[in-house]
């Protein structure tokens, strides 16, 4: 039996039904999360419609965005329909968003809590599937100089962390250096790797005439402070 036999292609369905036309008559915002990877993808498979596709592959991710940010191209790949060109379009889509997340002008530049620190590095960490070491660097004030990504992959050479780290902040003529790293496994509790980057900072700080402020691991929404715990 024919598969696609009842099933209307996206050029059969209204003008108001197919994404691109929908966009254009009421506008992106009108557009569904799946109706928004159909345009990314451009068709679908030979059971599906380019939305239909979009639409279980976000079901796959529990139709989570920040799930389907974390799904590699490869994984993406094992949907029926999508190509590598399909899943790298999307992965593209995916990092846009964060970028885009992290370079709008921040209301809480001036870090004066643990919470401050966690929306800072939100939306670089949120939904990345690999662990990675940033720091944020402060004035007098409590605000924030800049912030820079130290490491990729885990922190298991504290050593040459902790030389990257210092380097930069040096550089940012820096008072105050916050440590920010995700675990992309969901456990907040800090590993033996943490905690020896924490003393190693917090140490070369005292000697520099700087202060580590917080080290905060970053899992989904939820957040651990070594500052909150009393760890500094």
């Amino acid at each position: 039996m024919d598969n696609t036999q009842g099933r209307l292609s996206i050029k059969e369905l209204a003008a108001e039904d197919r994404p691109r036309e929908k966009m254009l008559i009421n506008g992106v915002s009108s557009l569904s999360d799946a109706e928004l990877i159909a345009i990314l993808i451009g068709s679908g498979n030979s059971d599906e419609t380019s939305v239909q596709l979009s639409q279980r592959i976000l079901n796959g991710a529990s139709n989570s965005l920040n799930k389907l940010g974390k799904l590699s191209v490869k994984e993406l790949m094992d949907y029926k329909g999508i190509g590598q060109a399909k899943a790298i379009a999307i992965a593209a889509a995916m990092e846009l968003g964060r970028r885009k997340a992290a370079s709008e002008p921040l209301k809480r530049e001036s870090i004066r809590s643990s919470h401050d620190a966690f929306l800072l590095f939100y939306p670089l960490l949120c939904d990345i599937p690999h662990e990675e070491l940033w720091v944020a660097f402060t004035n007098s004030a409590s605000r924030v100089i800049e912030k820079t990504k130290i490491s990729q992959g885990g922190l298991g050479e504290a050593s040459a962390d902790l030389r990257f780290i210092m380097k930069a902040a040096i550089n940012a003529t820096c008072q105050g250096i916050i440590l920010c790293h995700n675990h992309p496994s969901g456990n907040l509790h800090p590993s033996g790797h943490d905690d020896s980057l924490t003393a190693r900072v917090g140490e070369a700080a005292k000697l520099l005439g700087m202060q580590l402020l917080d080290h905060i691991i970053i899992s989904d929404k939820h957040y651990y402070s070594y500052a909150d715990e009393g760890r500094l």
